[in-house]
């Protein structure tokens, strides 16, 4: 790239374009243009069956992790929920923007709680994490796995295919959606997903000039909420297709981290919630995993790989 130009490559869903656009206007501010360059992932070709059952993590983010590394593009915009904790070589997370509301919510046309729905209910979610702990709370609804983008769901909820979803917040507020927001599920019910509503900004390594462009844009708070929560996944190996959920968050200029691992089907769910200072966030997340570990969760972690 060159100090006035940069190469931002996206997923060419409207919420994916909704965050290029958003990060792209937010580095013209500081003088430097951008160029869009959309880019086919494997989530986004295959439209059927669970997330799971296409090989695991990456199926958002492996093609232009790959545009990266070939200097193809200068930078990646991702869900940072999408983007696996492995690292890869010659890439970094360089940046996070201020987080979005991080919770789920519920999306139904007739009813109006998760509480209020009848015995049977037909529950859409694509998500294992988000299944397993409705099952804990709500055991007599029926789950039903549901894929697309979030207008093709709420779509799908409105064609009475589903009594009601459960969708990101921060989603459905990005696209305009805020209005179809029946219930924001409280987190003792449902905790997000690592990274929910928080954007990742990843360069190459060595490219020090987009490095240092985007690093402006990185909301400090949040960085050090994500980080512990991705270290946390990590160090449970779970991926980001298992049951677990984490809600890291900076108060009182201390950083908390509340962490979950549940069975598939919801009737076991772990706990455990620290507070630590800010200067070293992924220790933190270490730690509240060694607790969940020490609880059990590793047997729950191996029991939803074999889900798939």
């Amino acid at each position: 790239m060159t100090s006035t130009r940069l190469r931002l490559g996206t997923r060419a869903s409207a919420l994916a374009r909704w965050q290029a656009d958003w990060v792209a206007a937010r580095i013209g501010e500081l003088g430097v243009e951008v160029e869009l360059v959309p880019i086919s992932t494997v989530g986004d070709r295959e439209q059927q069956g669970p997330i799971g059952a296409m090989g695991g993590q990456g199926v958002f983010t492996k093609e232009i992790q790959r545009a990266l590394l070939d200097d193809r593009i200068d930078l990646a915009v991702h869900s940072l929920k999408d983007l696996p904790t492995e690292k890869v070589d010659g890439l970094c997370l360089a940046a996070v923007p201020e987080r979005a509301p991080c919770g789920d919510a519920l999306v139904s046309c007739k009813y109006d709680s998760l509480d209020s729905l009848p015995e049977g209910a037909i529950l859409g979610t694509g998500s294992l994490r988000r299944r397993s702990q409705i099952l804990h709370v709500r055991p007599d609804l029926r789950t039903k796995d549901v894929r697309g983008n979030v207008e093709t769901r709420v779509q799908k909820v409105d064609d009475g295919e589903f009594d009601a979803l459960i969708l990101a917040v921060a989603g459905l507020r990005r696209l305009g959606l805020g209005d179809r927001i029946t219930q924001t599920l409280p987190m003792d019910v449902i905790l997000p997903a690592i990274g929910q509503g928080a954007l990742g900004l990843e360069t190459r390594t060595d490219d020090a000039v987009t490095r240092g462009t985007v690093e402006k844009l990185t909301d400090p708070a949040t960085f050090a909420a994500v980080l512990a929560e991705r270290a946390m996944l990590l160090t449970l190996q779970g991926g980001c297709l298992a049951p677990i959920a984490a809600w890291g968050r900076v108060e009182n200029e201390e950083l908390t981290l509340s962490g979950r691992v549940l069975s598939v089907d919801g009737t076991n769910r772990l706990e455990s919630v620290m507070t630590g200072g800010r200067e070293d966030p992924e220790e933190l997340g270490r730690r509240v995993a060694a607790a969940l570990l020490d609880q059990g969760a590793a047997d729950l972690v191996s029991e939803s790989r074999d889900s798939f």
